[in-house]
């Protein structure tokens, strides 16, 4: 049985006539027959009462004709379905993201994405850089907001769509809290909460470097996986830190930012749309094109 039988079917079950049929099918009448003819002898039940005046539908054609509407509708929508998703404008998008993300980035990116793709159904994780470097090599994810520089070597894609820079995290009632800008010198004898190394490798590496450049050895007290976890043990007192100026933008409760004078140029890190080329779907190409779009936005003061 064709789609192209239940069609001519359609046509002559609504207006029980082969030539008018034939007309709405763009074709002549006696192909039309045949393929009726056919659909009968495969369904192996007449469909149509015929006679030199009339076209009636039997009772198998009555029953047959609902059914047949609805391949025909499903047919349809299944063409349309693959046509729109292969244009990501629907289907399921797997969506993972740091937790600084969460700062400004990502709610702008959301509210755009759901403005511009309502059909799109996004599902959401939140990890470490290296658990959705994974997930992007398994394909368990098929986008995710990370923060670059990646050190670890892979495969995946990116493009930054927000600069960043170090700033110095520290207690409300730190004596520093009184300057505006601070050395790293100024902490070579400060209790200082490092990232995690094997969790964080980016943002541990480039702390360590700075430092380094600057002569200073820190006096590393506290570790913790999350800038939110960091920024968390500052606020509670436990030390300083250095965090990406984004974390800072929507303030925090016993938590006080100031800029850092530094001995080289701070380098380059920020937050990105990382994919894994191999599985890369229409939706997240949307979904990467319009984070590069807001992006700047994001990246206002």
């Amino acid at each position: 049985m064709e789609l192209r039988q239940l069609k001519h079917f359609l046509a002559v079950a609504e207006t029980l006539n082969f030539r008018t049929a034939a007309d709405r099918l763009h074709m002549t009448q006696p192909p039309l027959s045949v393929s009726i003819r056919k659909l009968e002898e495969e369904i192996g039940a007449r469909l149509f009462v015929r006679s030199t005046h009339s076209v009636e539908l039997t009772a198998a054609g009555e029953a047959a004709l609902e059914h047949a509407r609805a391949a025909v509708f499903h047919a349809a929508e299944l063409a349309r379905v693959a046509e729109s998703t292969a244009a990501g404008a629907t289907g399921t998008l797997r969506v993972g993201f740091v937790g600084s993300a969460k700062n400004r980035l990502l709610p702008l990116l959301l509210r755009a994405f759901r403005r511009t793709y309502p059909g799109v159904t996004l599902k959401f994780t939140e990890d470490t850089n290296t658990g959705l470097v994974d997930s992007l090599e398994r394909h368990t994810l098929d986008v995710c907001i990370v923060r670059v520089p990646l050190v670890r070597r892979s495969d995946l894609q990116y493009v930054t769509v927000e600069a960043d820079r170090f700033v110095l995290a520290l207690p409300k009632d730190h004596r520093f809290a009184r300057q505006k800008r601070i050395t790293l010198r100024d902490l070579a004898d400060e209790p200082f909460i490092d990232y995690t190394q094997s969790t964080i490798p980016g943002l541990h590496a480039l702390s360590t470097m700075l430092f380094r450049e600057a002569g200073v050895t820190p006096r590393v007290t506290q570790e913790a996986v999350q800038v939110e976890t960091v920024l968390f043990l500052v606020g509670s007192g436990m030390g300083v830190a250095l965090v990406p100026s984004s974390a800072g933008r929507k303030g925090r409760d016993g938590v006080e930012f100031r800029d850092l004078i530094t001995e080289v140029p701070q380098p380059r890190l920020g937050l990105a749309v990382a994919w894994n080329p191999r599985y890369e779907s229409q939706a997240g190409l949307r979904f990467r094109a319009l984070a590069e779009e807001v992006g700047t936005e994001a990246a206002r003061p």
